[in-house]
């Protein structure tokens, strides 16, 4: 029996009146299918059109990219089908948070949304200091002479002393997200559109110079090279459990939040299978320009006007990936806090606009830190290893749960339980093996310094335990 019964650091949250948050303390249900569906494509569309797909492509693959996204979005599937199942049952924020907390226990619970903590907010600073250079290289192009200082952390370059654009982004976009959830999901479902329809208007554009002798060799790398590029192209395809934090803002969370998971899904594997089709017919593999594919791709083919406009286009579409991960952290944030596991003061929201504004402005400070002060590679080496961990933890939960409480009404049901799940486990594991020993040093002592503030925060402040955050100030 899942319930709140369990003693120490075993005793979960109830799956059955997880429904009812403390008076106060919920979110504005104001998101509809296709503004969920525009905030999970936020995040699947982004980096993997724009630059991880001539990575691949140019290092590891060859036109067997296409072959690396398809194995990429086979495993992903197998982890978003399980996150659909959790969403119809459990719509609260929190994520894989959540989800572990009601069925592995609190302890779970707790080590997964710390976890996340970290991994969402380096995610927003990581794709910000991308963004700051597109930025930089498209004011440069205008003509201006920026001073040395503001165009990089220490370290970067001659000079530089502060990224300047990436930490202005990064308050921006935390004050985006403070305007309310329903003015911000208005400002990404416009950008998301933008940005697929720039992709289609280059991948039509693009048609008419694809030269069916750059498809040759098809595995210049051998088999192993495109699995291998699906490790890479893993991390472009997984922004759905980004966008399942979100549900406690949905409308109609067990029906809409299933739903835009698949769809998402179903859109980004099309426009990724186009996207490989287009640009490596457009060049040969050898000579993408791994910085930017598609401008350098198009450029080429005598569209230098094109590429200029998919510069620009690639910083908003960019941006939504930003905005997605930005959402992701404040909700696990303000689920722990409101779960007493973290200061209730945290767990606050917004008297009008109903968002958790305390947390957002936090999260936009310290990603600004750490965008603004860290080289993109070391800001970097802080993701990764705890999506997966995410992934493995809510397919083995599914499984959990079917076999305790097959009772619980599901409004949508993963299939082929246990196999689908399995795949998910499978996967995650193989690519976590991949990652190496700096990226797992900071994973252990970041869950380390966790566990200290569960034992001597966490645990006795806990909800379960008897307090409540109901008179959070």
């Amino acid at each position: 029996m899942i319930d709140a019964n369990g003693r120490g650091v075993l005793r979960r949250k109830p799956v059955d009146d997880i429904d009812d948050p403390p008076q106060g303390a919920g979110l504005k249900r104001v998101m509809g299918t296709w503004q969920l569906t525009a905030l999970s494509l936020g995040g699947l569309v982004g980096a993997g059109v724009f630059s991880l797909s001539g990575v691949v492509a140019n290092e590891l693959a060859g036109p067997g990219v296409l072959l690396s996204f398809l194995i990429a979005v086979f495993a992903s599937a197998a982890a978003a089908l399980c996150y659909a199942e959790f969403t119809s049952m459990i719509p609260k924020a929190g994520s894989a948070y959540t989800y572990a907390y009601a069925v592995l226990g609190e302890l779970a619970g707790w080590l997964i949304g710390w976890d996340l903590l970290l991994e969402y907010t380096a995610i927003v600073a990581v794709v910000a200091i991308g963004v700051s250079g597109y930025l930089s290289y498209l004011v440069g192009q205008l003509g201006l002479d920026l001073p040395a200082w503001m165009l990089g952390a220490p370290g970067t370059g001659d000079g530089h002393v502060v990224d300047l654009f990436a930490m202005v982004l990064c308050l921006l976009l935390a004050w985006l997200l403070n305007r309310g959830a329903k003015s911000s999901a208005r400002v990404e479902t416009a950008l998301v559109v933008m940005k697929i329809v720039l992709v289609l208007v280059v991948v039509v554009a693009g048609a008419f110079h694809i030269n069916a002798g750059n498809y040759t060799p098809f595995l210049p790398y051998g088999l192993g090279g495109a699995i291998t590029g699906a490790a890479t192209a893993f991390f472009a395809v997984y922004g759905y459990d980004a966008m399942s934090a979100a549900a406690e803002e949905s409308a109609d969370a067990r029906r809409a939040m299933p739903r835009a998971i698949i769809y998402s899904l179903g859109i980004a594997t099309v426009i990724y299978v186009l996207v490989c089709v287009v640009l490596l017919g457009m060049q040969h593999y050898s000579e993408i320009d791994v910085r930017s594919p598609f401008s350098g791709a198009l450029a080429a083919v005598g569209l230098p006007g094109l590429a200029l406009i998919v510069a620009v286009g690639a910083v908003f579409g960019i941006v939504t990936s930003m905005f997605a991960n930005m959402l992701a952290v404040t909700r696990v944030w303000f689920a722990m806090s409101r779960d007493g596991l973290l200061p209730a003061w945290f767990a606050k929201t917004h008297e009008v606009r109903k968002v958790p504004h305390r947390v957002t402005w936090v999260v936009g400070v310290v990603s600004a830190l750490i965008a603004g002060l860290l080289p993109i590679r070391e800001a970097a080496e802080l993701t990764n290893i705890g999506i997966l961990v995410a992934f493995i933890v809510v397919a083995v939960s599914v499984v959990v749960l079917r076999r305790q409480r097959p009772d619980l009404e599901r409004g949508f049901r993963c299939p082929w339980v246990p196999v689908v799940p399995a795949i998910g486990v499978v996967f995650s594991l193989w690519l976590i093996s991949q990652l190496d020993w700096v990226t797992w040093a900071r994973f252990v002592g970041w869950m380390v310094v966790g566990l200290l503030v569960y034992g001597f925060y966490g645990y006795r402040r806990s909800a379960l335990a008897g307090n409540s955050v109901a008179g959070a100030r």
